[in-house]
């Protein structure tokens, strides 16, 4: 790459931070097969939310950087890596992530949903990666990536949309993910529903935010993080802190009953 190709991606890709310097970056914590607790990234690790295509194309100004990227999986590579797709550009190369969370990665079965994975991207050296987060990489199956950027995660969620949740939620109950999308009707400071910018979307997701206060209006887009359950009006009261007026939860109650809300312990701006 030329000395002029290189000015120029630097400089897009520090506009594109300054750009998304206020914005709170969604970094979910690892997946996991039951609803045991997990260990949630600080939003502050992540100083970028790039696309997959930026760190194909231009991942050399971006190493050393923590990076959150929101794809689909294209395939795994052995137990501990898999490929993101990068569908944006034709002949644009898929990102390898490695997983160095200290979870196993599981998608859910029989589905396309998108991951979220927040990292540092670095240059691919199969013997540093297995020292430094002490992995076992096999070499034929890094061969062709060795000296590439990669993505070293240390948080991956499973990021459905909030119609694949309501949908079948059952395939994403107790399991901590990331949800991304528009606000659409706020019923208290910490309660809202949200739902896919699409024309055929799914139902909206109800989310109680938990700990945290999110400045959110109507219309916005925001990710939120956290675990989705079942909504058992015993189970919620007993849980959780409601700031619910007896109208809201008059309202919750009819039409959520055993329906799925997602528990949100971090609601953060979009950065897309």
């Amino acid at each position: 790459m030329t000395n002029a190709m290189n000015n120029t991606l630097l400089k897009r890709v520090a506009g594109s931070k300054r750009l998304i310097a206020a914005l709170l970056l969604a970094a979910s914590a690892a997946i996991l097969p039951s609803c045991a607790p997990a260990e949630i990234s600080s939003p502050e690790e992540a100083t970028g939310n790039v696309t997959t295509e930026e760190v194909a194309s231009g991942a050399e100004g971006l190493i050393g950087e923590t990076v959150s990227i929101r794809s689909e999986v294209e395939d795994t590579v052995g137990d501990d890596s898999f490929l993101l797709e990068d569908d944006r550009l034709f002949g644009g190369e898929d990102i390898l992530v490695i997983n160095a969370s200290g979870e196993p990665f599981v998608l859910a079965e029989g589905d396309d949903t998108d991951v979220q994975v927040t990292g540092e991207v670095a240059q691919l050296v199969i013997a540093d990666v297995e020292r430094e987060y002490s992995l076992s990489l096999d070499p034929t199956l890094y061969a062709d990536y060795e000296d590439r950027p990669v993505v070293i995660a240390q948080s991956i969620a499973l990021s459905p949309d909030p119609g694949d949740i309501t949908r079948n939620p059952e395939a994403y109950y107790n399991q901590r993910i990331a949800v991304e999308g528009e606000v659409e009707d706020k019923l208290s400071p910490t309660t809202f529903t949200i739902d896919e910018d699409q024309l055929f979307a799914g139902e909206d997701l109800l989310v109680l935010a938990q700990g945290v206060t999110p400045e959110t209006n109507d219309g916005e887009t925001v990710t939120v993080t956290g675990i989705l359950r079942p909504y058992i009006q015993t189970e919620f009261e007993r849980d959780y802190d409601l700031d619910w007026d007896l109208s809201v939860e008059q309202q919750i109650e009819a039409e959520y009953s055993e329906r799925p809300v997602f528990v949100a312990d971090g609601v953060y701006p979009s950065a897309l």
